[in-house]
């Protein structure tokens, strides 16, 4: 089983996106609000190198951004 973590905000519509399709695929995932945690909002700088999200980490890769292709190939290896 994949150790998939979301970086996201309340706010952001591509953060949704991601969400929703992760729960289409009925893959489990830790939904990190990096608006409300200081600390994750710089976990997830240090992981990706950007301040915009969503960031999502699956078993160590990093997608920045709502990349449909990346998030299907990290979870398929």
């Amino acid at each position: 089983m994949a150790d998939v973590k979301v970086y996201s905000t309340k706010v952001c519509p591509w953060c949704h996106k991601v969400k929703d399709f992760l729960k289409e695929k009925k893959v489990e995932f830790k939904d990190i609000d990096v608006g409300a945690d200081k600390k994750a909002a710089e976990e997830m700088v240090e992981k990706s190198g950007q301040m915009g999200v969503p960031v999502t980490d699956i078993n160590g890769t990093i997608i920045v951004g709502f990349d449909k292709e990346a998030i299907e190939k990290a979870l398929a290896a």
